[in-house]
Formats: C-alpha cells, structure tokens, sequence
C-alpha cells in the first residue's frame, strides 16, 4: 500500500494536540482525523479513535505492522513540519500547504516522496 497524499488539515497553536491530518492511500483510499500529539519532547501521530462502552479508546483503524507505521509517522511529520515552516500566524487555523514559483503560480507542496 502506498501513501499517495498526505495532508495537514488543521493547526493548533496551544496544547498537546498539534495537528490534524488527512492521509490518501493507493489514490483510493482516505483516512481522516489522524492527530498529531506533542508530548515528552517529542510529537507522534495518533489514529482516529471512538469511545466504547466502557469509555476506553479504540482505534478506528491502524496499520498492523511496525514498518508501515514507521514509514506513516514519517511522511506525517515530514508534511507537519513543511505546514510550520510554511504557516505565517499563530493560532489554531485550516491551512493549504502550498508554494509558488518565480512565476507567481501557485501549487501544493509535494510531500509525498
């Protein structure tokens, strides 16, 4: 399975949640509401989850081996880190991540590898 799109579709300024993102898998496939969580020096991504019945968390879905959610981490963090170098204010705010040439023409920054 290949990571086609990533995007950042929402940014925080204050508190542990610091993004929220959009992955495309295979041009076919999306999965929404990724997040992306600042704790212990360090931010990782958490997949979109719903409470049970006894209040626990469960995953909606997850990748099943380490790899792949290595690989997802990365390109995650790598769009992440483009949309904080790219974002000009502060506060929390739907962004494109998007880069315009000599010309003045606009078009999304490619972060997909």
């Amino acid at each position: 399975m290949e990571i086609t799109d990533v995007r950042i579709r929402k940014l925080f300024s204050g508190g542990p949640m610091k993004a929220i993102v959009s992955v495309t898998f295979d041009g076919e496939f999306a999965v929404h509401d990724i997040k992306i969580i600042s704790a212990a020096d360090r931010c990782f991504i958490v997949m979109p989850s719903k409470k049970g019945a006894d209040g626990s968390n469960r995953d909606i879905c997850h990748p099943i081996v380490s790899s792949f959610r290595e690989e997802l981490e990365a390109r995650v963090m790598d769009a992440y880190k483009i949309a904080v170098e790219t974002d000009a204010g502060a506060g929390d705010k739907n962004i494109d991540i998007i880069e315009q040439d000599s010309f003045g023409d606009s078009r999304e920054i490619d972060v997909n590898g």
